[in-house]
């Protein structure tokens, strides 16, 4: 997918004033990478294929009844997917990034781009964070068994899961089964053949 063709895919499933102010923040991530390692500087070129859509797809994936319940992203670093997410629907949104230089990032992003009563920075581990999330998101960030302990607090047995994983890994998540009830499926990325996207309903500890 070239950065033309993601910007078309995002335009026609979230509008032209979706991808207008994803623009507006992807300016502000370049902007900023010189700074501070926010996203690999190999992928600044492609920027919208690997980041901005990476994230995007995830958003078909909540279901169409949480659009305006409360989305959790942990590890949100340069703002993928959470801010990504922010600014495509309505609902309020959590992002968890314990590194006070990216968190500062983030915040500095919500107050530009006008999304103050939207969107909560917490400078924190998700251990820490207080959120009672219908949608929890990690992309590529600690092994699901980390990720399920960690942030369990913020979930409910109705919260689902969204967990971009590179590869699939069938023994990960057979581990998982055994402190953890769930269902579950994986999705192919729109973006990479390559990579997975795991999807947990119905998570419970054994």
């Amino acid at each position: 997918m070239t950065e033309d063709d993601a910007q078309s895919w995002t335009t026609e499933r979230f509008g032209a004033a979706a991808t207008e102010r994803l623009n507006a923040f992807v300016a502000m991530v370049v902007e900023e990478a010189p700074h501070q390692n926010l996203i690999a500087p190999s992928t600044i070129p492609t920027i919208w294929d690997r980041h901005v859509v990476d994230s995007l797809q995830l958003v078909a994936l909540a279901g169409a009844d949480t659009l305006s319940k409360r989305w959790l992203d942990i590890g949100t670093g340069g703002g993928f997917p959470g801010m990504v997410v922010a600014l495509v629907r309505e609902g309020p949104v959590d992002l968890v990034e314990p590194r006070r230089r990216r968190a500062d990032f983030l915040q500095l992003c919500v107050a530009r781009l006008g999304l103050g009563d939207q969107v909560r920075v917490h400078a924190s581990k998700v251990e820490n964070a207080t959120a009672d999330a219908s949608i929890i998101s990690a992309r590529a960030v600690a092994s699901l068994q980390n990720l399920l302990r960690g942030a369990a607090h913020c979930a409910t047995t109705e919260t689902r899961w969204l967990l971009p994983r590179g590869r699939f890994d069938e023994e990960e998540l057979a581990a998982l089964k055994q402190h953890w009830r769930f269902m579950f499926h994986v999705e192919q990325s729109v973006t990479n053949p390559e990579s997975s996207i795991v999807v947990l309903d119905r998570v419970s500890a054994r």
